[in-house]
């Protein structure tokens, strides 16, 4: 409307048609000078795009001095790198000086001792540049040991629906029906609550007022994800918002509205602050949680979006209860599809770029390939109904593919998790029967073969490796993550921890 009304009010002409003027009692100083009046006019196009009042200063800056608030931008954007890289190569020297003193490697070095740790920086950030691309695989699952069970770490007052670990492996996050999310150290387990902030404080941050018939802000929480940085926890739930948290002070920082359903599944993007979610309205939606911004969305589902996962590069795994999965190429604007053989998919995640796994609710794991529509393996009844509900850890080695003595699916047995450990071939899967199984995935798309059994009463809602392989984390409680279908009386609601040893 102001820049309208600024045209009319012009006595100038433009392109051989005569502009009127209304009668004002103040002359426009927009319209003093015929310098700046050329100006504008040769620039409609930013006219049509502001809506701020303060548009005429802020446009005369920018034509005054934009080529140097550029270049001072884009000076600062490398001087950022660069610190990035140079905090980054400082850990990865520290990691090499501990290394170095475990071994008892530098004792007779010399003046080559910084030398020698350069070389060997060198050499771990190109076997983690290719673990990251997929190209190179960690053995981890071709001798592992258990030597004790889970213990349980955190306790909550109803049922985990969420667990993230941070890229160091150094603190775990955990969220629960009853609106808690807490943070807790993996070593020591000592625990630190986020407090959510008044309604007052929300609205300032972004969110929204209830939508539909809720009168009150629902806190339950469905989904967390933690960034690479350790610096941004998200998380999502009924209220229909992604809510941002400082990891540091455990301060909400940022409410994203937009989303039509409860959001059920979150992941960043390795390596960035790019933030996917899902949600029950069957959309995805990209935003970045560094510059507190939305991207777009993406639309293909037919129904609730339930799982998502994403690697470094930008692409997205998603499965919901139309039956299918699909493979999200972003900067394409493309996607896969694959559809299950005859049953509803309830998780999913990456092995690598090429390769992912699926459990779903008739009890088989489902193993992908982005070269095939239809699954390569499929592992019938991974977690079988047992009625003795107890499994012996030591004793593996006639585990196979399927078990045929239980029959006949359940909520129980439903595939309700699966996670892999990143950059390997150890993977896990959980469901509601009493135990968590591990799974090595062998080279060349070969198979999915069984490996250990580890019991665990209740719901296995959620999974999570350790980045170095070293632990397993899983969210239990006595209903599944996205309903109340099924009860088990006999679970404990809270994180559970297992040590491996690989």
């Amino acid at each position: 409307m102001m820049n309208n009304k600024r045209f009319r009010n012009s006595k100038q002409t433009q392109n051989g048609h005569k502009i009127k003027r209304f009668k004002s009692d103040k002359p426009d100083p927009f319209f003093d000078g015929d310098s700046k009046r050329q100006k504008i006019f040769h620039d409609e196009d930013s006219f049509k795009s502001s809506d701020s009042d303060d548009y005429d200063d802020e446009y005369a800056a920018a034509i005054d001095g934009g080529e140097g608030a550029e270049s001072k931008e884009e000076m600062t954007a490398a001087e950022k790198r660069k610190r990035v890289a140079d905090s980054y190569l400082e850990k990865m020297r520290a990691a090499a000086r501990r290394d170095e003193e475990d071994g008892d490697e530098f004792d007779e070095r010399g003046g080559n001792e910084d030398v020698n740790r350069d070389s060997l920086v060198a050499r771990m950030l190109q076997a983690q540049q290719l673990e990251d691309s997929g190209r190179v695989r960690r053995l981890l699952a071709s001798s592992p040991e258990i030597t004790g069970g889970f213990r349980f770490l955190v306790k909550h007052r109803q049922s985990v629906t969420a667990v993230a670990i941070s890229e160091d492996d150094s603190k775990g996050f955990s969220a629960s029906k009853d609106g808690y999310i807490v943070q807790f150290d993996v070593v020591s387990g000592k625990t630190e609550i986020f407090i959510w902030p008044s309604e007052e404080v929300l609205k300032s941050h972004g969110a929204k007022d209830p939508q539909g018939r809720a009168k009150k802000r629902s806190k339950h929480v469905l989904a967390l994800a933690i960034s690479s940085d350790g610096r941004y926890l998200a998380s999502g739930g009924f209220d229909r918002h992604i809510h941002l948290w400082d990891t540091r002070t455990r301060e909400h920082i940022q409410a994203f509205p937009g989303h039509k359903g409860p959001v059920s599944c979150l992941a960043f993007r390795q390596g960035s602050s790019e933030l996917f979610s899902g949600s029950y309205d069957r959309t995805i939606k990209i935003w970045n949680a560094e510059d507190r911004s939305y991207i777009t969305t993406l639309f293909g589902h037919q129904s609730d979006v339930l799982t998502i996962d994403c690697l470094r590069k930008e692409r997205v795994l998603t499965v919901g209860r139309d039956r299918t999965m699909h493979l999200w190429k972003v900067p394409e604007e493309s996607q896969l599809v694959f559809r299950a053989p005859a049953s509803s998919l309830e998780c999913c995640c990456f092995i690598n770029n090429d390769e992912f796994l699926s459990g779903s609710d008739d009890g088989n794991i489902e193993h992908w390939s982005v070269l095939r529509k239809k699954p390569l393996h499929i592992i019938k009844n991974a977690h079988p109904l047992s009625t003795q509900n107890t499994f012996n850890v030591n004793q593996n080695d006639n585990l196979s593919d399927s078990s045929k003595d239980f029959c006949g699916p359940s909520a129980c047995s439903w595939v309700s998790s699966v996670a892999v450990c990143r950059g390997s071939d150890l993977a896990a899967s959980g469901a509601g029967n009493g135990a968590i199984r591990l799974w090595a995935i062998e080279n060349d798309a070969k198979g999915v073969q069984p490996l250990f059994e580890l019991p665990l009463v209740g719901y296995v809602n959620s999974l999570a490796f350790a980045k170095s392989g070293k632990f397993l984390v899983a969210g239990v409680g006595k209903e599944p993550r996205l309903g109340r279908w099924g009860s088990l009386p006999a679970a404990c609601h809270g994180v559970a921890i297992c040590p491996l040893q690989l």
